[in-house]
């Protein structure tokens, strides 16, 4: 099917190695979310959206999944990579810092592919997913933020990072079961 809406689902630093102050706390919360983006993902397939991970590089400064995946592998990550794992048919940049935008060609792939509106997953919610969020809000691209779909370090945070994006940078905010396309 044709992606008539011109969405796009961006998946943000799921391939992990949490091996970082509060990773393992992380790593609980991402395991959970992996599912619900899992499912999102699949929902949003049907419709023709294409789905993109963005990545941290983890020094191999390689757009290979696979590589970055072995080297992430590790017991706080593996289940969470089992899940997550990018699809052939999906595309996988990787990025040198924070924000899905800087430092990659994620602009050019949303132009070429004519996307209007990014629905932005992954964690961190209070860094990399709020970075991305506001380099597309400077874009103008319209952003959907499903809540269930993010996660923080800090449960706080994450809850503050929600709100930065719904205030500050007019995200619609919701859950993955309420985003729906024709």
């Amino acid at each position: 099917m044709e992606n008539q809406a011109k969405h796009a689902l961006l998946i943000i630093d799921m391939i992990n190695d949490f091996q970082f102050h509060n990773g393992p706390i992380l790593s609980k919360r991402a395991e959970i979310l992996s599912h619900k983006i899992v499912s999102l993902k699949t929902k949003l397939k049907t419709k023709g959206c294409p789905i993109i991970y963005i990545n941290d590089h983890y020094e191999l400064w390689q757009a290979d999944f696979q590589k970055i995946a072995n080297k992430c592998k590790n017991p706080l990550s593996e289940r969470i990579i089992h899940t997550i794992y990018p699809e052939d048919d999906e595309y996988f940049l990787i990025k040198p810092k924070h924000s899905a935008f800087f430092g990659t060609a994620l602009t050019t792939l949303l132009y070429s592919l004519n996307i209007k509106s990014l629905i932005i997953t992954g964690i961190a919610g209070n860094i990399c997913v709020l970075f991305t969020a506001n380099d597309a809000y400077m874009r103008g691209y319209e952003i959907i933020v499903p809540s269930d779909c993010i996660a923080s370090n800090d449960e706080e945070d994450n809850k503050f990072a929600l709100k930065m994006m719904k205030n500050t940078l007019k995200a619609s905010i919701t859950s993955s079961e309420k985003i729906i396309f024709s």
